[in-house]
């Protein structure tokens, strides 16, 4: 009811402007088309006492006063005459008014219309910090995991067909009874989450998971597991992170702050509870962080823009997509362990890597890390002319990214490029 009220209101208050502005109008054409020859009687009447006024002052000569007010009377006798008594305006053709109350009609339908479209009649005005607020009180009171999970098995009853699945479906059901007599088997485990989850059964991948998460010392357990649980827990709910997930994201941060998989659902969770500019920040660093093939790519690139815009960054461009992680040259691990071998070894094992990464560095472009890289790998193989042109151009490409340009920096120096001329 409140929103027909707040409809009723605009378009009410939206057609007292039109009146007003139609009434000025009005008024305009009247004052236009009023003749202008009792004003221009008025002004020379005020110029005759303004002669009489400087001749009492003695500003003015008797000989010059006479001559203006001849000149001035001049003026009134041909007013009088008519040849003085023209229009000072004229109301505008009758086309023009009609055009612009079509303007005035069209711009407070045309508002109307796009209040109805984009606008949120009957939704309150909310400040930035109410807004924060209401997401985390939304946050707060979010479903749990076994009921998000219960209305995801009653939208879709039927689990996915796929080939392979019937014969799949009884070595899972072996599968299941042997772990009944073998339960600290973490192979046993590992396979049982893997391909209850691949089912479809979701609660039974997510059981086997947590059972395997706690043979492997519970919350010493590998990141990597934690991290396919919290996959399995969000698949179970089509998407949504629940508190039980949320929680699970926690664990994996505090022990690995840059892992993808926890700041990718990071980032949702922080979507569904009102919260885009913080999903904006996150999603950021992931691209940052991932590779250009890595499973979350498509979505955090198509929501990156929209998610600045929200955020209040209008300057944010989508950086180039990363490439993919087979194609991103020796890491820093491969240049240590290359560093052990001999020059001929060194080479053999890094030379195609690098010259590769050198033509995508070339033609794609890429990020700062993996110019990085490549003087890491070129100073390695001695080959510092090179090295010095990449660290120039490298400047080049991030003069005006300050961490960016810090990390080439910091390279450079550590492999003794920076004292090289630029």
């Amino acid at each position: 009811m409140s929103g027909w009220i707040e409809i009723a209101g605009f378009f009410i208050i939206a057609v007292m402007v039109a009146a007003v502005l139609l009434r000025a109008m009005w008024r305009a054409r009247r004052m236009a088309a009023a003749d202008g020859t009792e004003r221009a009687m008025s002004v020379y009447r005020d110029q005759l006492a303004e002669v009489d006024r400087d001749l009492a002052r003695g500003t003015l000569a008797e000989a010059e006063a006479e001559r203006i007010r001849l000149e001035i009377s001049r003026r009134i006798l041909d007013l009088d005459r008519g040849a003085g008594a023209r229009r000072v305006g004229a109301p505008a053709p009758g086309a023009m008014r009609w055009v612009a109350i079509g303007v005035l009609a069209a711009a407070v339908l045309g508002s109307g219309t796009l209040y109805m479209s984009v606008g949120a009649p009957g939704y309150p005005d909310m400040p930035l910090l109410e807004r924060h607020a209401q997401a985390a009180e939304d946050r707060a009171n979010r479903p749990r995991q076994a009921e998000l999970e219960a209305e995801f098995t009653a939208r879709f009853p039927e689990p996915e067909d796929f080939p392979g699945r019937a014969e799949l479906e009884p070595m899972v059901e072996q599968l299941r009874a042997a772990m009944e007599n073998r339960p600290l088997d973490e192979t046993g485990l590992t396979l049982l989450a893997q391909n209850e989850s691949r089912l479809g059964n979701y609660r039974a991948a997510i059981e086997a998971q947590i059972r395997l998460v706690e043979l492997r010392g519970g919350a010493e357990a590998p990141v990597s597991d934690f991290a396919y649980l919290l996959d399995l827990m969000v698949i179970a709910t089509g998407g949504f992170v629940s508190p039980e997930a949320e929680s699970v994201i926690e664990q994996i941060l505090r022990r690995d702050a840059q892992n993808p998989v926890a700041l990718y659902y990071s980032g949702r969770l922080y979507a569904q509870t009102g919260r885009p500019d913080l999903t904006f920040r996150i999603w950021r660093r992931l691209h940052e962080l991932s590779a250009g093939d890595d499973p979350w790519m498509d979505e955090v690139r198509a929501a990156l823009p929209e998610l600045a815009r929200i955020s209040g960054e209008p300057r944010f461009t989508l950086p180039p997509r990363p490439v993919p992680a087979d194609a991103r040259g020796p890491s820093a691990a491969d240049i240590e362990a290359a560093e052990d071998l001999s020059p001929e070894e060194r080479a053999e094992m890094i030379e195609g890597m690098v010259d590769g990464m050198l033509a995508r560095l070339a033609n794609e472009g890429g990020a700062a890390e993996d110019w990085a890289q490549l003087l890491r790998a070129l100073a390695v193989l001695e080959r510092r002319e090179q090295a010095v042109e990449i660290l120039q151009e490298a400047r080049m490409v991030f003069a005006a990214r300050a961490e960016d340009l810090a990390l080439i920096n910091r390279v450079a120096e550590e492999a003794g490029l920076s004292t090289q001329t630029p």
